[in-house]
């Protein structure tokens, strides 16, 4: 009796450490199910996005924190920023030239060889990565890539960067429920498309944004294989102010202009 209360005592702390350091890593924002809208711009509560191109989007959070991703010497927003993630993949993904003003330069990969961890909260912007891995010629570069997951007004977004594999259980729990996601669709040097396909199907946000894009047939060929599965909506603008509403309460890919 005694050893199976001890066994019981074991399982109840297993699980209270598991669930517990799981809530600490997902995004603090909208639920699962909460749709989000496309709002007017100078709405209160609302995030904007531009897509710089290729990789590079710039995040502007509702007091004003500015974000690129993917930030490297080529695409550069048009002021800057006060954080910008990078990931080890192609120099266009990454920039050891930082603009001094930059506050917070976070690295998906770590240059010592270990693991990149960042938590960083930042006035109304939250930020944590997801360490994935990175194919290359004769190997596997482990913990080469990072998705950063952003979370302010109310909206959580992904960038997935460089990604090369789908994603298991412990990635999806780290990532925590996910609204916006920027996808690399190449083809090629990511993942092919049929199974970032399922990589969306595993996140389950409600807008998608293609990038790493490269040609307008490698973008057509990604939305006829997707177009079965989520509406296909393309924006005018480079820029969307996306703020937690209504809409869209169905999953839409969501396809900004430029390359």
């Amino acid at each position: 009796m005694r050893t199976a209360q001890l066994l019981f005592g074991l399982c109840v702390i297993v699980l209270v450490s598991t669930f517990g350091s799981l809530a600490e890593a997902a995004c603090t924002g909208v639920v699962a199910g909460d749709p989000v809208r496309l709002a007017a711009v100078g709405t209160g509560e609302a995030v904007s996005i531009t897509f710089l191109g290729h990789a590079s989007f710039l995040i502007e959070s509702p007091e004003g924190v500015r974000i690129v991703t993917d930030y490297n010497d080529a695409i550069r927003a048009p002021e800057t920023p006060d954080i910008v993630t990078m990931n080890n993949a192609h120099p266009t993904h990454y920039s050891d030239s930082v603009d001094p003003g930059v506050k917070y330069v976070l690295r998906g990969w770590d240059p010592a060889g270990g693991v990149a961890h960042h938590q960083l909260e930042y006035r109304d912007v939250r930020v944590h990565n997801v360490p994935t891995n990175v194919r290359e010629f004769g190997g596997t570069r482990y913990n080469g890539n990072s998705i950063f997951v952003f979370d302010t007004a109310g909206i959580c977004i992904a960038h997935l960067g460089h990604l090369h594999h789908t994603l298991t259980a412990t990635h999806l729990a780290e990532l925590g429920s996910i609204d916006v996601v920027m996808v690399p669709v190449d083809g090629v040097w990511t993942l092919n498309q049929d199974d970032m396909i399922e990589v969306l199907r595993q996140i389950g946000p409600k807008i998608i944004i293609p990038m790493h894009i490269f040609m307008q047939a490698t973008l057509d060929k990604f939305l006829t294989k997707i177009g079965d599965l989520y509406a296909v909506r393309h924006a005018n603008s480079r820029t969307i102010v996306v703020s937690r509403a209504e809409l869209p309460v169905s999953a839409e890919i969501l396809v900004l202009p430029g390359r």
